[in-house]
């Protein structure tokens, strides 16, 4: 078990696989400028811009404006609030990410982006994970407010298409983030997520309550069009977009579900315009009433050929509260297009309340499962809730010969075996030497073993995942943990660590002169370092000439690049 499992005690078990160390050696002296660069900056411009429990909240989550966080001492900040913190390796599913969420546990991405991207980078990153989203997770109706968005997101159901862009749009992310890629190979990745994003014509669930999450937490406003503060981690994480947030340039659109909901958006792009709730508690409200529309909430045919179309992992759940966790494969219709029968493919799952049924796990059902759905025919009462002199009426005892009949045509025919109840009520019955047969079409044979009988009229709820996440994936693979190397800091690295000790410290005279000369003579584009210096020398009357030679250099810096020029402006005020 890796050292961030242990430092994390209250991740479920089927998520500790996406867990990864820290690795907090990997992180160079020009990273940690980074971190202290964009915070310095976010700080001083969000303390006014910002939710006013931002503020509060970077100190009571673990989080310095000096350094890179911990993520584990993040986990122990963040437990008075309900709240843990986890290293995960960047990009993870979304139903993942929203089920640690649901757990209350804060996904990390321990990667930091480069220097070249430090205004935003549209991969996982610890400064958006850590100082974007944790701080406001102190503000208790936010944090219910993401805990219940957790819950509600794990269960929303993505088409094929979406799970093939996902992957797309990690694969090009990551290669931008990267610094090692090539051109061809970003033109070809971002050609993939063109046509991935082309391939993908059905707006679903997933894809609406990613849209909610998107305008809310990652780049969510607070209060009024006219006076609205920040709380999404996408604008208290980016130097640039936080700060371009409150320019009229950016439409403020007032919140609302359905408004947010059909309302796309473009990772790799500045958001055009933003959405501004009147309070929390709207955006709590907003989540439960979307909540309504989801197949997790309506359940029927409908639901059914969403999780067909989304060729993963889901749930259906019967009315007698029997769990079927597997990916649908074939739904059988009547003439008025209702489903009449399911059947998986490949491991299946069976459970109820949310816990594996013994002896119904994946090793049993390794094949897929096959149940009706309907009423059986001259029967008022509903399978699910019969008695037993009702079920021995109908032939359901155990030795018995027993032949059901549905009203959509389906028959099944066998010996009873085992009739499973729960609260006393049936929710399964097995059969030996049995037929399943819709007309002619032969649905299940004696000769392929035990045929179990969902017991259940309808299918009541259908969402993404498992019912007992911590049973069906318990055999998956840990995430391959990236390895550590510990190397050598290159001469530029070594630089930035100096002038990191003597902030720390005091000031080096001599070493300062060397640093500057080696900086004129081997880095002369380099700008965050030369900023750093003149934060140092900006209150000393020592090195006049070095001040001097640094400030004529960050102009000619400017001069290179527009961004640069900003960059370096917005360092140099806080300097002084």
């Amino acid at each position: 078990m890796n050292q961030a499992i242990t430092a994390t005690k209250k991740i479920p078990r089927h998520l500790q696989k996406y867990v990864v160390d820290q690795q907090y050696e990997k992180y160079s002296p020009i990273d940690q400028a980074v971190w202290r660069y964009v915070m310095r900056q976010n700080h001083h411009f969000l303390k006014d811009a910002a939710h006013p429990a931002y503020t509060g909240g970077l100190k009571s989550s673990g989080i310095s404006i000096e350094r890179i966080p911990n993520v584990d001492d993040m986990n122990e900040a963040l437990s008075p609030f309900g709240w843990g913190a986890a290293n995960i390796d960047g990009f993870i599913p979304g139903v993942v990410f929203f089920d640690f969420q649901a757990h209350g546990i804060l996904p990390i991405a321990s990667d930091i982006r480069k220097l070249e991207n430090i205004q935003y980078t549209p991969a996982p990153d610890i400064i958006h994970e850590a100082a974007g989203h944790a701080p406001i997770l102190c503000e208790e109706k936010f944090s219910e407010y993401v805990k219940l968005f957790g819950e509600i997101g794990s269960k929303a159901l993505a088409t094929k298409e979406e799970h093939d862009l996902f992957e797309a749009v990690r694969t090009y992310s990551n290669l931008l983030e990267s610094g090692s890629a090539t051109k061809e190979q970003i033109e070809q990745a971002e050609a993939e997520v063109e046509k991935r994003q082309a391939s993908v014509v059905e707006l679903s669930e997933a894809e609406q309550i990613s849209r909610l999450y998107w305008w809310t937490v990652e780049y969510g406003m607070i209060g009024t069009v006219e006076d609205p503060k920040i709380y999404g981690a996408g604008l208290l994480s980016s130097v640039s977009e936080g700060r371009n947030s409150l320019s009229p340039s950016v439409k403020k659109i007032p919140f609302d579900l359905e408004k947010v909901i059909n309302t796309s958006f473009d990772i790799t792009k500045p958001q055009p315009q933003l959405f501004v709730c009147e309070s929390f508690e709207q955006l709590i409200d907003a989540v439960k009433e979307f909540r309504k529309t989801m197949a997790s909430h309506t359940g029927g045919t409908a639901s059914l050929e969403t999780a067909l179309r989304s060729g993963h992992t889901a749930t259906f759940q019967f009315s007698s509260g029997l769990q079927v966790t597997g990916t649908l494969e074939t739904i059988e219709k009547d003439g008025a297009g209702e489903a009449v029968y399911m059947k998986t493919v490949g491991p299946t799952a069976l459970a109820f309340e949310n816990k594996e049924i013994i002896g119904h796990g994946k090793s049993h059902h390794f094949d897929g499962f096959g149940a009706p759905i309907g009423k059986l025919e001259n029967t008022e009462c509903p399978l699910e809730e019969m008695n037993d002199q009702q079920l021995k009426s109908l032939g359901i005892e155990e030795g018995a010969d027993c032949r059901l009949s549905y009203e959509s045509g389906v028959v099944v025919e066998g010996i009873v075996k085992k009739i499973l109840k729960k609260n006393d009520s049936p929710i399964l019955i097995s059969f030996t030497d049995c037929r399943v047969q819709l007309g002619d079409k032969v649905l299940f044979d004696p000769s392929w073993g035990e045929f179990d009988l969902a017991v259940g009229e309808k299918v009541v709820s259908v969402f993404a995942g498992a019912a007992d996440s911590e049973q069906f994936y318990a055999d998956l693979e840990e995430v391959e943990q990236k390895p550590f190397e510990k190397r050598e800091w290159t001469p530029l690295e070594q630089l930035y660590g100096e002038v990191r000790e003597m902030r720390n410290n005091g000031a080096d005279i001599p070493a300062l002169q060397r640093i500057i000369g080696q900086l004129t003579s081997e880095f002369p584009h380099d700008w965050l370092l030369r900023v750093e210096i003149m934060e140092i020398l900006r209150d000393s009357t020592l090195l006049l000439d070095e001040q001097e030679l640094i400030s004529k250099q960050l102009e000619e810096i400017k001069i290179l690049d527009e961004e640069w020029k900003v960059l370096i402006e917005r360092g140099l005020k806080l300097a002084e």
